[in-house]
């Protein structure tokens, strides 16, 4: 799995606004419980968020929804400045997060123009009844440390471990691979998988949907491309047949 690039592609025009991906990455992660408190004091924690955006006037309305998560980006803006390497660019596409290395200068959220990086300011705490729930492949982070999406990181090492032992090729698309929040989505709006493997499902959409020699041929864009961070995670453009088509004037 050395040779591998992970990434996502996500289809806007799929996704409902259901928040399945939220709750499954919270479960699968260990991310803290976000109480009322918490959110009005602006220090919530998600890895990944749904954004919901209104279009229209009323009675004429319309969400619309997206979700947004950490972008792995190629040239990702919060890895230069951190002081002590605690998140780098791995040989798979992934920008990582080291947990025990990070001091919580929070120089990498600062620096990062998709918000997808969150400080832990307290120690978790889950309810007596919840804490049976925690999955053991994951490290509990302590207060003061940075966090983020791994891609399910874990699950991709097991995985890989797994196949080895048993001698066997993993398949693109298998659940036991995939991030918690691709398996949860109930529209498979969410597609994971290896962008360099030309067979896979991501990637020949990637090659459908993104624009090459300048022409664009389909709904595929990457948020913020002007910024030129390289994300490895695609959007694809909301289909809409009522809305109002712009005519170019020379």
């Amino acid at each position: 799995m050395a040779d591998a690039k992970w990434g996502m592609v996500i289809d806007v025009d799929k996704c409902t606004g259901c928040q399945a991906c939220v709750v499954a990455c919270q479960s699968e992660n260990n991310v803290p419980i976000n109480t009322e408190d918490i959110f009005n004091q602006r220090r919530a924690i998600e890895w990944i968020r749904v954004e919901r955006y209104w279009e229209g006037e009323f009675p004429d309305v319309k969400a619309r929804f997206i979700p947004v998560l950490c972008q792995h980006c190629d040239d990702a803006p919060c890895e230069p400045v951190c002081p002590v390497f605690a998140t780098y660019h791995n040989n798979e596409g992934m920008n990582v997060q080291i947990y025990n290395r990070c001091i919580g200068t929070r120089f990498c959220a600062n620096n990062c123009p998709y918000h997808v990086r969150y400080f832990n300011f307290w120690e978790p705490e889950w309810p007596d009844t919840l804490t049976h729930q925690l999955n053991p492949d994951v490290t509990v982070r302590s207060r003061g440390i940075m966090e983020k999406c791994t891609f399910c990181v874990q699950r991709i090492r097991r995985t890989s471990r797994e196949a080895d032992r048993d001698g066997r090729e993993i398949e693109d698309g298998a659940r036991e691979l995939s991030p918690a929040c691709v398996n949860s989505c109930p529209t498979s709006a969410l597609v994971w998988g290896d962008f360099n493997n030309k067979n896979s499902k991501v990637s020949n959409l990637a090659e459908k949907e993104m624009s090459h020699n300048g022409s664009h041929h389909g709904r595929g864009y990457k948020m913020m491309e002007n910024l030129g961070t390289s994300p490895n995670v695609i959007y694809l453009k909301k289909i809409d047949k009522h809305a109002k088509e712009t005519v170019a004037h020379e």
